[in-house]
């Protein structure tokens, strides 16, 4: 019953979506495209079919390890990776171009999902993390496709949320085939809101087994070099609203020190790029937009990483990272990535998207988490004057990534499982 209230809601939403999906359009185009694909219609797929659903930007990242074994393991089948934006469906063409299909996912309406399930009959659905939708798993279980929640986390918030709706969540919990979850608190906290023991397995987290790329560390540090090789510079990475205002008066701030620190500044989402571009210029002149392939110098002040698919190679040309999503009650980014470059990280107080990875990295001493805004400066201050303390922490953050890889080959064997 409460299945069936929430899909006569969705489905008189539905104008106001398509709506939402022109408005946002003017901004960030790629939201218009392709937009039938979210009714469920596009061209059918032949061949034997593994349906991978990630979200965004960073579960596409996150999942890209396994996709790559899904592509040696099964050649014949058709890998096909569904994502929500067109932020996420460029990370699939920048990291697999035809080697995959990429579509944005059918909204969680049965008339789309049956459309497209029919048109794609998939021997599989991989969903990554947390991107559960009653009616997407519904639709699966009664085509008879299996489907696994890979890399699953659930935060306490997230929890709670769901024992609010535990009529609609219950019973599309225990439709899952399997729940590879990150750790056991998130086990747990599945296992509370009714999801089967024997469908749960703690593979860990596979953003563990993240390897950066050689060619874009090699990218990286010939950036640094030509930032000046001798020259301190921070990082903010995947900053939302509110916080690259944070980390440049903390950059300006820090300048009093250190008055040849350079900053990259990376936001998060590409329709904000301009909007932080005219932020920087009020705080210097010297700004270098990496869109714009303006070469940066010793005299940059601020870089901006105004590109999509290059995080990994603004981490490498940097000396220290803060993380964000941390100030803005987002739940903060993953830590891990620059962790497993050997970089000392720094995180505001909103972690709960890798709480129990944070309080980890933070055991290990790679990671430093302040409380408040304020407590950003004088906490990198500290980092930047010491270079054997910053050395100490990025090396303490590197082995505890290289410690917990694993992960990836314990899914990979749970999904050949299903498969078979």
């Amino acid at each position: 019953m409460a299945r069936h209230l929430y899909t006569l809601l969705f489905y008189l939403l539905t104008p106001v979506l398509l709506l939402r999906l022109w408005w946002r359009g003017r901004k960030a185009p790629g939201y218009r495209r392709n937009w039938l694909q979210r009714l469920g219609l596009g061209a059918p797929i032949e061949q034997p079919v593994i349906w991978v659903h990630a979200v965004s930007v960073g579960e596409t990242v996150a999942i890209a390890p396994l996709v790559r074994r899904l592509l040696e393991r099964y050649p014949d089948h058709r890998i096909l990776l569904t994502n929500m934006t067109p932020t996420g469906a460029e990370q699939v063409r920048k990291l697999f171009g035809d080697a995959v299909e990429q579509r944005f996912c059918p909204w969680d309406l049965p008339l789309a999902l049956t459309a497209f399930l029919r048109r794609i009959r998939p021997e599989l659905c991989i969903v990554v993390e947390t991107e559960l939708w009653p009616n997407l798993v519904n639709q699966c279980a009664r085509a008879g496709v299996p489907v696994v929640l890979a890399n699953a986390r659930l935060s306490d918030r997230s929890a709670r949320g769901y024992e609010k709706f535990t009529a609609l969540t219950r019973p599309m919990l225990q439709q899952l085939s399997l729940i590879a979850a990150q750790g056991q608190t998130d086990a747990d906290r599945f296992l509370a809101l009714g999801m089967p023991p024997e469908r749960v397995d703690v593979t860990g987290s596979i953003k563990f087994d993240l390897q950066p790329d050689p060619t874009q560390v090699s990218a990286g540090q010939a950036l640094r070099a030509q930032l000046g090789p001798e020259r301190p510079v921070l990082i903010g990475a995947s900053t939302h609203a509110g916080e690259d205002e944070i980390l440049l008066q903390a950059w300006q701030q820090l300048q009093q020190a250190q008055p040849d620190l350079a900053l990259i500044l990376v936001p998060r989402h590409p329709e904000r790029f301009d909007q932080v571009a005219e932020l920087c210029s009020r705080f210097s002149e010297s700004v270098v937009r990496r869109s714009a392939d303006q070469v940066p110098d010793a005299k940059t002040q601020i870089l901006l990483g105004d590109t999509m698919g290059e995080l990994m190679l603004f981490y490498a040309a940097a000396d220290l990272a803060v993380v964000g999503g941390s100030f803005s009650g987002t739940g903060g980014h993953n830590p891990l990535e620059p962790a497993a470059l050997g970089l000392p990280v720094v995180m505001g107080p909103d972690c709960f998207n890798f709480q129990a990875i944070t309080d980890a990295l933070i055991e290990a001493g790679g990671l430093k988490r302040v409380e408040s805004d304020a407590a950003l400066a004088p906490c990198l201050e500290r980092l930047l004057a010491d270079r054997a303390l910053r050395q100490q922490q990025g090396a303490q953050a590197e082995a505890f990534v290289a410690a917990n890889r694993g992960a990836l080959e314990r899914l990979e064997t749970a999904v050949a499982r299903l498969l078979s």
